[in-house]
């Protein structure tokens, strides 16, 4: 399994089993990614253990980190682990740019059962924050629309419901980490399971605007420091 997703990752020319003539495939970053795409798809999917996310438009330089983060463990997943420990920073750049510039539609938002008052807390939280707790609304950091701020932020609109849970559940135990500080870590733990799973309720069921796509600057101040985000 390893031997193979490495050779799909790397340039082709490899061979299909023991003693097999080399067989010739196309020498580009889609035929090299197609591991990739496999689990995530081209619009992010629900598999058989995990919610996989889209890929496709996100920031290039929040796909570059995670990618790095995979490799040096900061996350941990068996089957990312295994696919980048052998590549180098200029080659995840390369994967990164490659999955930054598509743009396939993306999936219809998912109706949310969360009873109307756990919802319109979320939709507080998430546009004003909650200043008395020191929880700074989402929109100050992902952007008005939520697309998140190109190149390091990322949206938080056109992913399922349970994938949104499932990470901030990781920024909470500590599963899922990010270069010092870890500005969502630090909010995570500010944050009840209620209010988690209602954030991550409204958040599915808000429709991705026509044409949307990461804003092009920072604001001027971050609420909080994140080490993944560097500013030029």
């Amino acid at each position: 399994m390893k031997r193979f997703l490495l050779a799909v990752l790397l340039p082709a020319q490899f061979a299909v089993g023991a003693g097999a003539a080399s067989v010739a495939v196309p020498d580009t970053m889609a035929e090299r990614v197609k591991p990739c795409v496999a689990c995530h798809s081209p619009e992010g999917r629900a598999g058989r253990d995990a919610y996989y996310p889209r890929l496709a438009g996100k920031p290039e330089g929040y796909l570059f980190n995670q990618l790095r983060n995979f490799r040096e463990g900061r996350r941990y997943y068996t089957p990312m682990a295994l696919l980048l420990e052998n590549l180098s920073d200029p080659y995840l750049m390369e994967i990164a740019r490659h999955f930054a510039a598509l743009q396939p539609p993306y999936p219809p938002p998912q109706p949310a059962a969360t009873p109307p008052a756990e919802l319109e807390q979320a939709r507080r939280l998430i546009t004003l924050g909650d200043p008395t707790r020191k929880i700074p609304a989402c929109v100050a950091c992902h952007g008005k629309e939520l697309m998140g701020v190109a190149p390091y932020i990322p949206g938080l609109l056109g992913l399922p419901r349970d994938y949104i849970n499932a990470q901030f559940g990781g920024w909470r135990i500590g599963l899922r980490r990010a270069r010092a500080p870890d500005c969502m870590a630090e909010i995570s733990k500010q944050l009840t399971a209620v209010e988690v799973s209602a954030a991550a309720a409204w958040l599915a069921a808000q429709p991705v605007p026509a044409g949307a796509g990461p804003a092009s600057a920072l604001p001027d101040k971050l609420p909080l420091r994140c080490g993944s985000v560097v500013r030029p």
